[in-house]
């Protein structure tokens, strides 16, 4: 009698932390190797539009950098959805400083289909909220999804990515204006 009572309440603490360990790794679980597929075309297709917005791309002058978190990601019927964060910075180099001049960060939709001819994918479609619209953004991602966009995004990658470009070293400055 005496074990029941201690393994017991032991068994069911167990069970009720493997469900909740179930629980939370199938609401946050993401294919990480379709990301992997699909995110080389997410990125390029952040950079592009953001180079529009920018002074541009060519020259030696202010360059876009951007990154995409995955939040949800699903397959079916020949493409996949990608719900992502995303982090778009442009840089400029001013007197041997990483100078940050503009940036935003923007939910996404992405929807993506196989791009045959080239390989990987390619974006189909995008779809972002009107002025951090909050109804859209619930209508669109998971609840899990909406809390990760709460989570600061660190820009550390793309500075690294920026003073690269730019050639200066590592511990090169980031001043906050061009």
């Amino acid at each position: 009698m005496t074990s029941v009572r201690i393994w017991g309440p032991g068994a069911g603490a167990v069970a009720v932390l493997v469900v909740t360990g179930v629980w939370a790794h199938g609401s946050a679980g993401v294919d990480a190797g379709l990301w992997a597929e699909v995110r080389p075309a997410v990125e390029a297709r952040l950079v592009a539009r953001a180079a529009g917005t920018g002074d541009g791309e060519s020259g030696p002058g202010p360059r876009w950098f951007c990154r995409a978190e995955v939040l949800d990601l699903s397959e079916g019927e020949g493409r996949v959805r990608a719900g992502i964060d995303t982090l778009c910075l442009e840089y400029g180099e001013r007197g041997g400083a990483l100078a940050e001049c503009a940036g935003t960060r923007i939910p996404q939709v992405v929807r993506l289909e196989r791009d045959t001819a080239h390989g990987g994918y390619r974006v189909v479609s995008e779809e972002e909220p009107p002025d951090d619209d909050a109804a859209w953004t619930a209508g669109h991602f998971s609840r899990h999804a909406r809390s990760r966009l709460d989570e600061e995004m660190p820009s550390t990658a793309l500075a690294a990515q920026a003073r690269t470009h730019f050639g200066l070293p590592a511990h090169a400055p980031v001043r906050d204006s061009c």
